[in-house]
């Protein structure tokens, strides 16, 4: 009869992060026979929720600043790279100042939690926790990103980006602690499960299975991205939920080797040459070169033996992930970097090695479209005049008009379409955080517009599918790609007007007009059949 064992399955070293103080308050302790019980107030769960939330949405890690600086000074990267780093640096200072949030998709609030034995509140904890997000969305200036289900098909936006995802889970002692996240559409949407069997678990097949699965992540998710890769798990489940974990660097101090317990463990010797695989890759930071991805985390777990679930997910330039504690002596955070600037280059070069083509938008889309013909994919772009900013909601909408034989509006034909959502704006400010979305999710769209000499340039973030390359050979388009990453800088340097233009009742997803000032971008598709993205391969 085999022996009875149980270990660990995640067994973490100690805890190497530097946490604040936030607060004694809250907390106490009650004495339970021999043993002492920590007893929380649920008000003091509502305020750790709040403070968290608050600061992943302004504030990033110092060890993934670091990361973004080292593009900065490594001789191997590209100009691209390089200009997309510094963009990344100047975000993250003008976020600090916590008017604009980094992203203008402010995410959907995740919580992770472990509470001990030992801990009691005395209240429903997911509750708690729901209405210190809940305080962040409402009295700060971020997005409401989520939408509810009234039937099968009819969505509306619940104003306050509730409801959250809460996991709380028990463990012994008495301590709790928590991963909060704020996790964005784009990032969310590149996590990735293959159900694949024990031919793949050797050295060949899984180098090449990782490699080919990660070149198809692309940049709509907004690298330089930390990249994980989980191999097995008692189930499929468990394993997406360790690639969550493993991107948000939670399980960055498993231990390097495997035992008879099954216990988790990282191989750093299999990160490294992944890591290698993704710089070789091309793509880069988005527009070509080195730095697809900061770094790159692969476990291995135990599995069924008729089971190998291979999990894949990314933490994006956006890296808003948190951890927090609360034990007897009080209420305590992560330290974030709050003074981003030190990491800034002290004289701004990054942009004196390639030349940037000056359009202007405020001329007949015949003209802006002859600009665009001369040059080749690669080209950046400073766009000055209006655009019109749409993204999914109003593209259907749209195509309604369509369908039921009605023209759409004259903007649609005379500006280009920038697909984008923003946060609400500061006072004071033409405008919230404002970034790119994922062009991908308009693909369907183009062919159909574009015909009809609708949405001939489009402008967000990612790359495209062949329906929108042969659809602007076709028809003589163009698909612009932006920065995806920085929303704070666009919309205190580059957004000047920002005003509604259709479907107000759609919050966010309205129609929108913006006027811009040197708006970069980059020819990705142009209207020869050329797309950036293709050329890679």
């Amino acid at each position: 009869m085999p022996e009875f064992f149980y270990a660990d399955p995640f067994p973490l070293k100690e805890d190497t992060t530097e946490y604040k103080l936030l607060t004694k308050d809250f907390v106490s302790t009650v004495p339970f026979g021999d043993k002492e019980i920590l007893k929380v107030e649920p008000e003091g769960l509502t305020f750790l929720a709040e403070k968290a939330m608050e600061d992943v949405s302004f504030y990033l890690r110092t060890k993934h600043l670091e990361k973004v600086r080292k593009i900065l000074d490594d001789p191997e990267a590209t100009p691209n790279d390089r200009f997309v780093a510094m963009a990344l640096l100047k975000n993250a200072v003008i976020a600090a100042d916590k008017q604009l949030p980094s992203c203008q998709d402010t995410g959907t609030g995740i919580v992770m939690a472990k509470k001990g034995e030992y801990v009691i509140t005395g209240g429903d904890d997911a509750e708690a926790l729901s209405r210190g997000i809940y305080n962040t969305y409402v009295n700060r200036n971020l997005r409401y990103s989520q939408v509810v289900p009234l039937t099968m098909y009819d969505e509306v936006n619940s104003g306050s980006n509730l409801p959250a995802q809460i996991d709380i889970y028990s463990t012994p002692g008495d301590k709790y602690s928590f991963l909060f996240l704020a996790k964005g559409g784009g990032s969310a949407n590149k996590t990735y499960l293959f159900q694949e069997t024990k031919a793949l678990l050797n050295p060949a097949s899984l180098e090449k299975f990782i490699t080919e699965k990660v070149s198809n992540l692309g940049t709509a998710a907004c690298p330089p991205y930390h990249i994980a890769v989980v191999i097995g798990g008692t189930s499929a489940e468990a394993n997406l939920k360790t690639v969550k974990l493993a991107s948000a660097g939670y399980l960055d101090h498993l231990p390097t080797k495997g035992d008879k317990f099954g216990s988790a463990f990282r191989d750093i010797e299999l990160e490294e040459k992944m890591l290698l695989a993704a710089q070789k890759s091309g793509i880069g930071a988005q527009f070509g070169g080195k730095y697809l991805a900061h770094d790159f985390k692969v476990i291995r777990l135990p599995r069924h033996g008729a089971s190998c679930p291979v999990g894949l997910g990314v933490s994006c330039s956006a890296d808003r992930n948190i951890k927090a504690k609360i034990t007897k002596d009080g209420i305590y955070l992560e330290k974030l970097e709050y003074d981003p600037s030190k990491f800034l280059p002290t004289i701004d070069d990054v942009d004196s090695n390639t030349e940037s083509v000056h359009i202007n938008l405020n001329q007949p889309m015949p003209e802006i479209l002859k600009v665009l013909t001369k040059y080749p994919v690669k080209t950046r772009v400073m766009l000055s005049g209006r655009l019109v900013v749409a993204r999914d909601i109003a593209h259907a909408k749209l195509k309604e008009k369509l369908d039921k034989g009605e023209p759409l509006p004259e903007y649609f034909k005379n500006h280009p379409v920038y697909y984008a959502g923003p946060a609400k704006t500061p006072e004071g400010m033409p405008s919230g955080s404002f970034g790119p979305t994922t062009a991908g999710r308009m693909d369907s769209y183009v062919p159909l517009f574009q015909e009809k000499g609708y949405s001939m340039i489009s402008l967000a973030k990612g790359n495209r599918s062949k329906v929108v390359t042969d659809s602007c050979k076709k028809n003589g388009g163009f698909y612009l790609g932006s920065i995806g990453g920085p929303a704070a800088l666009l919309a205190k340097e580059n957004i000047k007007k920002v005003e509604v233009l259709d479907f107000p009742e759609l919050g966010m997803e309205a129609v929108w007009s913006i006027d811009v000032e040197n708006f970069p971008a980059f020819i990705v598709v142009d209207d020869k059949g050329n797309d950036f993205f293709q050329m890679l391969n």
